[in-house]
């Protein structure tokens, strides 16, 4: 807090029974609020409109959760105290606990103002950013809490390295310092913050523990510790540590948002919705959360109620791009003129942030597409993934690398020398292949029989992978190469058995099999056949135009950078058919491929091949999917509650006259393709 002596006297001289009975006052706050209340109002009797004492009773009314008293009291002092950082600062957090973020935000600038180096600002400062969803914006205030809560001009240095992004330096100067000083959390913490961005994610997570057992009571590490381990997809083990943090802070509504979104990598929606419901109930303006509680919504099928949650973060904030795309990404949803002309709108604005410019971007295209007008709609799509590809770049060579490698070293004598090895449990069934290739629709359909149950896209096998890989000096490439390599056959088991145990939080029925529908697992086909050599594995494919279309007309949250130009979808997909077409050779019948458009076109037959595949017997219920109501997290949620249709099929041929950057890279994979022959020069036209 900012110095007592920023507050307005009373009268010429300081009264010394006054300050100490109010310094105790301010003892008192933490521990008995309404205590500290009576001695401050003993002050305010005795000397009427005392600054500091009207400070701790708006102070002490705030702790008690009496909000609207502490406003009465605080905003009227604000205003006769315009040079009291301390009083700004107590109104910020009132109006926080009020849900007024950016009036409280306001308030921590006007503070700022008088004392930059208050660290109680700063850390007030990135929770009300935390709160609106600028990530950002709430990391440089973060960083600089840590600045400003230290001295030593080495980790002043660490931290203007920090937000200037000069990595290195960074990091450099906080292990110099961390020798000389090795339980200082707030440098420890700041060292986690550094791992994270570089994607050192075990770094991370060891650093933070460490402050945490340095200082149990450090909530922004437990914080930050818990939302590391859920972006991981250890929601498991993130769900315990928000619980403490609840514990502490049960009101604040960060802590809530990661609670719901735990719950939502858990699978268990109807909790995420119930938490979202009651922070909206408690902050209703927050757009921001209104999205995360429209996806919430959209996923347990309750569409018209997840529109309502989008409208309204529209409403609150007119320029927010994801909320438009939200909308969007509903599929079956259709723009009105209004909703057109807002974003046209908004893309002509000079001041609009790129994260909100590629979401409108990619919204506005569907919206163009829906109503035929095929070239102004792909040059918004083209403009989206321009800006998507610039803030999260892509490197093919590193997929095709990989690839290579793969193919090199995973040969026939390699799985026939290998042969037995890994757990021996049957329980899932992957679907792996390319996003917008029909994954959902087949996960739909096994989701919808009696002994499977349906999950989500689990992170679980690309996280064994990437441990695989973790301090290997090579890059991914060789490194994971050489780890099948290395592996024995116990450890293969460890790693199954591993799997296993990772993915039981995501069953919640005895049904014996489980689907796991993260797509970009077909890069680890050899992995599951050493670790897990009963699973079942289905690759889904769909023509490579009518996928690579598709994938260019999805903005996708994370985990998909090839998606973002025609030439990287195009080397991506040649890549995958070139490293399942060696699987089929290596492991013949080891998988089973599902055609999209057979699927589409004789839906029956394709659906006992498939259950055969699966060792399953055939159910009617596989054939009505669209009547499961079961959570679908995915894009296609709102397309496979609806009967087979042809609504996707084709669809390239809208954009024909644009996909040669498409056609070029694909090569051999379009030219060779026994099931989707190329198009002849007088096809492809636009309808």
């Amino acid at each position: 807090m900012a110095a007592q002596s920023d507050l307005g006297r009373v009268g010429e001289e300081p009264v010394a029974s006054a300050d100490v009975a109010l310094t105790h006052a301010v003892r008192l706050l933490d521990r008995d609020p309404d205590l500290a209340l009576r001695q401050a109002d003993e002050v305010i009797r005795a000397y009427p409109g005392h600054p500091q004492a009207r400070v701790i009773q708006g102070a002490a009314h705030r702790r008690a959760g009496r909000l609207e008293a502490a406003l009465a009291i605080l905003e009227p002092l604000a205003r006769e105290q315009p040079a009291a950082a301390r009083v700004h600062l107590e109104l910020a957090a009132a109006r926080s606990a009020a849900g007024r973020v950016d009036e409280a935000i306001a308030s921590l600038r006007h503070a700022l103002g008088i004392a930059p180096e208050s660290p109680d600002a700063w850390r007030l400062l990135a929770d009300q950013y935390d709160r609106r969803g600028e990530a950002a914006e709430a990391d440089l205030a973060r960083v600089r809490a840590v600045k400003a809560a230290t001295r030593d001009p080495r980790l002043r240095a660490a931290a203007d390295a920090l937000v200037a992004n000069d990595l290195p330096r960074a990091e450099t100067l906080l292990r110099e310092h961390l020798d000389a000083n090795p339980t200082d959390v707030a440098a420890l913490r700041m060292l986690a913050e550094i791992a994270a961005r570089l994607r050192r994610l075990a770094d991370a997570e060891s650093l933070l523990s460490r402050c945490l057992e340095l200082a149990p009571s450090f909530d922004a590490a437990r914080h930050q510790r818990a939302v590391l381990l859920n972006r991981q997809g250890r929601a498991t083990e993130a769900a315990p540590e928000v619980a403490r943090l609840l514990e502490r802070d049960p009101r604040n509504p960060s802590y809530r948002n990661l609670q719901a979104a735990i719950h939502a990598n858990l699978g268990d929606f109807e909790r995420t919705i119930a938490i979202y419901g009651a922070v909206l109930a408690d902050f209703p303006r927050q757009p921001k959360i209104w999205v995360s509680y429209g996806h919430a919504l959209k996923t347990t099928g309750r569409v018209d109620d997840s529109v309502a949650a989008y409208r309204r973060a529209i409403a609150l904030a007119p320029t927010f791009g994801e909320a438009y795309w939200s909308l969007a990404n509903l599929k079956t949803f259709r723009f009105g003129d209004a909703d057109v002309a807002a974003m046209r709108a908004a893309l002509a604005r000079q001041d609009l942030a790129d994260e909100d410019r590629l979401h409108f971007e990619f919204a506005l295209g569907k919206a163009l597409e829906d109503v035929a007008a095929f070239a102004e709609a792909f040059a918004h799509f083209a403009a989206g993934n321009a800006l998507r590809k610039q803030l999260q770049p892509y490197f093919a060579e590193d997929t095709s690398r990989f690839v290579a490698r793969s193919i090199a070293v995973q040969d026939r004598a390699f799985f026939e020398s290998r042969r037995g090895w890994g757990a021996p449990a049957a329980d899932p069934i992957f679907i792996v292949g390319l996003p917008r290739s029909g994954s959902t629709l087949v996960e739909q359909i096994l989701a919808s029989h009696s002994r499977v149950e349906g999950t989500m896209e689990l992170p679980d096998l690309p996280r064994l992978a990437t441990e695989l890989v973790t301090g290997s000096r090579a890059d991914a490439a060789e490194g994971f190469a050489q780890a099948l390599e290395s592996l024995t056959a116990a450890q293969a088991r460890a790693l199954g058995e591993r799997y296993l145990e990772a993915t039981r939080a995501q069953r919640r029925t005895n049904a014996p099999f489980f689907i796991d529908k993260m797509p970009n697992n077909w890069l680890y086909v050899g992995l599951i056949q050493l670790a897990l050599p009963n699973a079942k594995i289905v690759d889904a494919r769909r023509h490579p135009l009518d996928c690579g279309v598709s994938i260019f007309t999805q903005h996708f949250a994370r985990g998909q950078s090839f998606a973002y130009s025609l030439e990287d979808i195009g080397r991506y997909y040649r890549d995958y058919v070139e490293w399942m077409t060696h699987v089929d050779a290596v492991l013949p019948g080891r998988v089973h491929r599902v055609i999209h458009e057979r699927m589409i076109t004789d839906t029956e037959r394709e659906v006992r091949r498939l259950l055969e595949f699966c060792g399953l017997p055939f159910e009617d219920a596989c054939l009505r999917f669209h009547e499961n109501a079961r959570p679908v997290r995915t894009a296609s949620s709102e397309q496979v509650r609806r009967p087979i249709n042809r609504d996707g099929v084709d669809r390239w041929r809208r954009y024909e006259p644009w996909l040669e950057p498409l056609r070029a890279a694909l090569g051999d994979a379009l030219a060779d393709d026994p099931i989707h022959p190329p198009p002849t020069q007088d096809q492809g036209r636009r309808p």
